[in-house]
């Protein structure tokens, strides 16, 4: 006569699909995440050489001067009598402005766009240069 085994004896198994399905799902969710974290919202300037902090997550109102001292707010261009009207308009509580201004833009332009965005209400201004 024969006895059947017990279920104890049986082995577990490892199913490996459900854990690749995982994996596939996390590692899609990684990458989506990590381009929402990219700022593509930024005008194309040429930034002076520098070391810096990075920005934080909740990234202030960006004021860029491009190489023919074009003025933009966050990528919408602005003649320089609109400056303090465009930046009251962004302007974020901590009252933080970056300024991105290109290498080769005029020094003027530069410092009447910041004197335009202090009048706006800007009391803190950060300036974006390229990592090195």
């Amino acid at each position: 006569m024969k006895f059947r085994r017990s279920r104890a004896a049986k082995r577990g198994r490892i199913e490996i699909i459900p854990m690749i399905d995982v994996m596939f799902f996390l590692l899609a969710t990684f990458m989506l995440a990590s381009l929402a974290m990219q700022r593509l919202d930024a005008v194309k300037v040429n930034l002076p050489s520098g070391s810096a902090q990075p920005l934080s997550a909740d990234a202030p109102p960006t004021l860029s001067i491009d190489r023919s001292n074009g003025i933009f707010v966050n990528r919408d261009a602005v003649r320089s009598d609109q400056v303090e009207a465009a930046v009251k308009r962004v302007l974020h509580a901590d009252h933080t402005v970056v300024i991105a201004a290109d290498d080769a833009a005029g020094h003027g332009v530069v410092v009447q766009t910041m004197l335009a965005a202090r009048r706006a209400g800007a009391e803190h201004f950060l300036i974006a240069v390229h990592r090195e």
